[in-house]
């Protein structure tokens, strides 16, 4: 990866690690891939520092930008040829429910995420895949370099819950990381039917008893599945946020965390790492970071607690 320093602004840092329309790096046995689902109001760059933090070490990430009405905005670019159409976020209708407006969200949100592996896969095969992105980037350029053997499938937040539920939809997943998870939108029904592992990433501020519960009852049913929680943190250090200034973030979302944002960032993508390896049987050393799967390490604990708080 090559630094790019962009300076300093009211928002705070711009420097990005990466080498901007660098050439991708052939790799023989293929990258393990990840498909990432942003939160709600959110959008697929909010999570860059996550995402390229993972690529560094060797993954392949797509972040996929949801068109069921949760996204803060977005659009696509039908048939038609220089035109666009936009997707706007939507609030539960007055009137109706909340769980069965999110549900049907859910459900979309992870079919979109296998719609992108399809998408994927068909690549793979030499199926051209035309871009309408003005860079122009050559999306051939990941044939013969993707593992599609080594697929999983993560998200934050309602993202989180999207993940578990992508699981459900396709057996090409092998496992979810599942960052602070809204667990609301799942109906209980689905949780048998979870066939693989998930890793839940806490933060220390935003789960609800109930939500933990939750959590509890799905992982229960798979012995590989793992529940931290990383204290000191809020919901937003898991999005780009975190870097915001203090006094910026502290005016648009109130208190934020104690836990050095950079230091949360690694708690949570070597967590991540350690696990995937684990679940993907990948070839690197991420295995030396196993036992924050165990909630051991500073700052980080095993499952949610509800005690003295860190904040």
């Amino acid at each position: 990866m090559h630094g790019c320093d962009g300076g300093t602004h009211a928002a705070g840092s711009v420097r990005v690690p990466v080498s901007w329309n660098g050439p991708l790096k052939p790799c023989s046995r293929g990258y393990p891939l990840i498909i990432f689902s942003h939160g709600l109001g959110a959008f697929r760059t909010l999570y860059s520092s996550l995402c390229t933090e993972l690529a560094s070490w060797g993954f392949v990430v797509a972040a996929l930008e949801h068109r069921d009405h949760s996204a803060a905005t977005t659009y696509f670019c039908p048939a038609k040829a220089g035109t666009e159409e936009w997707i706007p976020f939507q609030r539960v209708p007055q009137g109706q429910k909340e769980f069965y407006f999110r549900n049907k969200q859910v459900h979309q949100r992870a079919q979109e995420c296998v719609r992108v592996l399809r998408l994927l896969q068909s690549i793979t095969r030499g199926r051209a895949a035309p871009t309408i992105l003005p860079q122009g980037w050559d999306l051939s350029v990941l044939k013969d370099n993707l593992d599609l053997t080594k697929v999983a499938v993560m998200g934050h937040s309602f993202g989180g819950i999207t993940a578990v539920l992508a699981l459900v939809k396709e057996p090409s997943f092998r496992c979810a990381v599942a960052l602070d998870a809204w667990m609301f939108p799942l109906e209980n029904l689905l949780y048998p039917e979870v066939p693989g592992p998930v890793l839940f990433i806490n933060t220390e501020k935003f789960q609800t008893p109930e939500s933990a519960a939750k959590m509890r009852r799905l992982s229960s049913r798979n012995s590989q599945s793992r529940i931290v929680t990383v204290l000191g943190t809020v919901h937003e250090d898991q999005t780009d946020f975190a870097f915001l200034p203090k006094k910026l973030f502290s005016l648009i979302f109130g208190r934020r965390g104690t836990l050095e944002p950079h230091r949360a960032l690694a708690i949570t993508s070597r967590a991540a790492l350690a696990f995937l390896h684990r679940h993907l049987e990948l070839q690197e050393q991420f295995g030396q970071w196993d036992e924050l799967l165990e909630g051991v390490g500073d700052a980080v604990v095993p499952d949610v607690p509800f005690g003295r708080s860190h904040l």
